[in-house]
């Protein structure tokens, strides 16, 4: 699995990273078909088949329910485990509860939702932490309170890189000069953020791309993945699945897609 700089915050991704959220919620979620969360043998194995494939990121957030408490309890008893081996990245201001989402980009709220996210990851230190938009991003100064409380954070240790995962361009341009990484969506039906994304990598920022698959509706999820693969300025392409086949199946499609970015 190629490895790429996220930007500058010192850390080496895999291009292929797991996200989480169907270990920890299966509620109000926009996938094409429901799905029961899966025991804990099976978030093994596919943690497992994670690593053997060079994969290293791993993407959660509070908002995914169970996602950091499981994998939290369930990392250490991987093959092999060693903290070192995987970057965590997880996000703050967005908890999902009694089915809605409810929002709080408060500097004291960012960094209690900070403090429960190491206690449930069972880590002295996460890796990043991004701001999770609620999509009203173009009211983007409104966020800067957040991402300075996480620079406060970064500076006592408890994270390594703050970003923002957002959903608009707008939003993106606003936060860019004050965050290490952004998280973007990019897919054949969705390319508005491009331009963002190449910018970021030009700044020394890093990118994580979700919704590549465009939550499991991507026609040709091979191709899709080879576009967002071979887009500069991209870091690393985060995909959800409960399988270890999938996950095969899209390691090799962006592995052959990085020899020709």
């Amino acid at each position: 699995m190629e490895m790429r700089a996220l930007g500058h915050t010192g850390l080496n991704v895999s291009l292929l990273g797991l996200g989480t959220v169907k270990i920890g919620r299966n509620a109000g979620v926009k996938y094409p078909q429901g799905f029961d969360l899966p025991d804990d043998d099976a978030v093994i194995a596919l943690l497992n088949a994670a690593r053997a494939l060079g994969i290293n990121l791993l993407d959660t957030a509070p908002a995914y329910g169970l996602s950091e408490e499981r994998l939290g309890a369930l990392l250490p008893r991987t093959a092999g485990w060693r903290r070192e081996d995987w970057v965590i990245v997880s996000k703050a201001g967005e908890t999902f509860e009694n089915g809605a989402s409810q929002f709080d980009f408060s500097a004291a709220a960012i960094r209690a939702s900070v403090e429960r996210s190491l206690k449930r990851l069972r880590v002295a230190c996460i890796d990043a932490v991004l701001l999770h938009s609620d999509g009203e991003d173009e009211a983007g100064a409104r966020f800067l309170p957040a991402a300075e409380e996480l620079a406060r954070l970064k500076q006592r240790g408890l994270i390594r890189a703050g970003g923002f995962s957002g959903k608009t361009v707008a939003g993106f341009d606003r936060l860019l000069p004050h965050v290490d990484l952004l998280m973007a969506t990019y897919n054949p039906g969705y390319t508005a953020e491009a331009d963002v994304i190449a910018r970021a990598g030009t700044a020394g920022k890093g990118v994580l791309i979700k919704k590549a698959l465009a939550s499991g509706h991507a026609h040709d999820p091979a191709a899709a993945l080879a576009m967002a693969a071979t887009l500069p300025g991209v870091s690393s392409i985060v995909v959800g699945t409960l399988s270890p086949a999938n996950l095969r199946t899209n390691a090799a499609a962006v592995t052959a897609a990085g020899r020709h970015a």
